[in-house]
């Protein structure tokens, strides 16, 4: 069966003029976005997911020597990922003597969440 199509020459339009209205705005403000994306990123490492995922199931404050026989990395790698997730504001330390206890910052995920679900 055939359709009769009627094409109408290509036309420019004026500079600035928009070619047709968007169907969908963002909910998310800028800022927000901006701070969602760094906890993103930094979650967007396998090792760290799990490090979150480790540190947010454990009771309580970790420490690094607990946290290296659970993947096969070095302790300087873990300690640069650790690092990368304490700078996105996910987690944070505590020092206690030559080692470090980590632990989630619960409230670091809430945004992200709440806009995933």
């Amino acid at each position: 069966m055939a359709v009769d199509l009627e094409l109408a020459p290509k036309q420019k339009r004026p500079a600035g003029e928009r070619c047709c209205e968007p169907v969908v705005y963002p909910d998310v403000q800028r800022e927000a976005a901006s701070r969602m994306a760094v906890v993103a990123k930094a979650l967007g490492d396998p090792v760290r997911l799990q490090l979150v995922d480790v540190l947010r199931r454990h009771a309580g404050k970790v420490c690094v020597c607990e946290l290296v026989p659970l993947f096969e990395i070095s302790q300087p790698t873990l300690s640069h990922h650790l690092k990368k997730l304490r700078d996105a504001g996910i987690v944070d330390s505590e020092r206690r003597g030559l080692w470090a206890y980590y632990y989630v910052i619960p409230e670091a995920l809430e945004e992200l969440s709440a806009w995933l679900s």
